[in-house]
């Protein structure tokens, strides 16, 4: 590989890198919205599930029950619907894959 082809190379590589990172970061914030109630730092712990690790489809499949009303709650039904499909299985993801139970907002 001549040193050009190398450099473009990298180049590529970098802005791949580059477009995960805000994709990875917007999962982050949307995710930020949940610690308040579901991290071990939350005002009951007991009273609501931490919900870090779960599998992701669990936690995607739980939102989407809350969001059409198929699962009882007390405000889920009300914060889900302020969210899209996308955002919804992007908050799942990231707190599928965050093995902290402050999701990561320390």
């Amino acid at each position: 590989m001549t040193g050009k082809s190398t450099l473009a190379a990298l180049c590529l590589l970098a802005g791949t890198t580059h477009a995960a990172a805000p994709a990875a970061m917007h999962a982050r914030n949307l995710a930020a919205n949940c610690t308040p109630c579901h991290s071990p730092d939350a005002p009951a712990p007991n009273a609501i599930p931490r919900i870090a690790s779960l599998p992701a489809d669990r936690i995607l499949q739980r939102l989407q029950a809350f969001r059409s009303g198929n699962a009882p709650a007390t405000v889920m039904h009300q914060i889900v619907r302020g969210y899209s499909d996308e955002q919804l299985a992007l908050i799942a993801t990231h707190l599928a894959a965050s093995p902290d139970p402050a999701f990561d907002q320390r």
